[in-house]
């Protein structure tokens, strides 16, 4: 804002171009998941008997089974207007059984992976630039960041079984709504997310499930404009019972507090709640 309360051009225009990349993040995201949601995870794999895409690798080469994408393409698209960055970051997530960290994807991987889905840069092309697709890339490793570092709050009921916790594969799955998110989409009416991810973690050898379900709510005034909702998913008695500690420090604190001891509450990326925070703030 100018001094005399008028936007600021330029912070228009950084807004914008933000509200731009996350938007095509989303999409980029989502396209990913789809691929890997279609592909069977191996050649001989027909996908439940269905016809495999063309564009799976089985008809070439294998998945890799712990991302159930194929070995990166970095080549240039014969009609890309700009080269880009091939470089991958090194992310903060342990890659189980490697001693090494998992790897974001680079700016030409993720232009690949729109394009394969059928995304036409010429349609927006005064809005595509370089920047804006490396803009996409800080968000796509920003929202796994903080998936991760959610995950790791939810970790902390087992600290003294396992500081070590890590992540040993993943995989989009934006078709299979989650219970909880069906749930909020019919009595909360909240949107649809936008896509799913379960990520298996290796608890010191015992392996768990985690749902990640992605939303696109948009915040204008914040540069977080992805809500991703996790929980480990409810197919152990060790979840459920994790699930209801959580609800009951998030909801009823001061009786939580008398039953059970806890290190730390996850952040608690639940429509529900943000829901609820948003219309305090609205009222202050």
């Amino acid at each position: 804002m100018t001094d005399e309360g008028t936007p600021n051009p330029g912070e228009e225009a950084a807004k914008a171009a933000h509200r731009l990349s996350a938007a095509k993040y989303i999409e980029a995201q989502r396209a990913m998941s789809e691929f890997q949601s279609e592909c069977p995870q191996a050649a001989g794999n027909s996908g439940g008997g269905g016809a495999i895409p063309p564009e799976c690798p089985m008809h070439q080469q294998q998945l890799d089974g712990d991302n159930m994408m194929p070995p990166p393409n970095q080549r240039p698209a014969f009609d890309q207007p700009f080269p880009l960055n091939q470089s991958r970051e090194t992310s903060s997530i342990p890659r189980h059984g490697t001693g090494k960290n998992w790897v974001y994807p680079s700016e030409q991987m993720f232009w690949n992976a729109m394009t394969r889905k059928g995304w036409n840069w010429r349609d927006e092309k005064e809005d595509v630039t370089p920047e804006s697709i490396s803009e996409i890339i800080k968000i796509h490793n920003f929202n796994n960041e903080k998936a991760w570092h959610e995950i790791l709050l939810w970790e902390k009921f087992y600290d003294e079984e396992c500081g070590d916790p890590q992540l040993v594969k993943f995989q989009g799955r934006p078709k299979d709504m989650s219970p909880k998110a069906r749930f909020l989409t019919t009595f909360r009416s909240w949107p649809k997310p936008f896509d799913r991810h379960d990520w298996i973690v290796n608890r010191c050898g015992r392996e768990v499930r985690y749902i990640l379900d992605y939303y696109d709510v948009g915040f204008e005034n914040s540069d977080d404009s992805v809500l991703i909702d996790v929980r480990p998913a409810m197919d152990s008695f060790s979840a459920m019972r994790d699930r209801f500690k959580v609800f009951m420090l998030r909801n009823v604190p001061r009786v939580a507090s008398f039953l059970f001891e806890y290190p730390m509450i996850p952040k608690g990326m639940d429509p529900a709640e943000i829901s609820r925070t948003e219309g305090n703030e609205n009222q202050s």
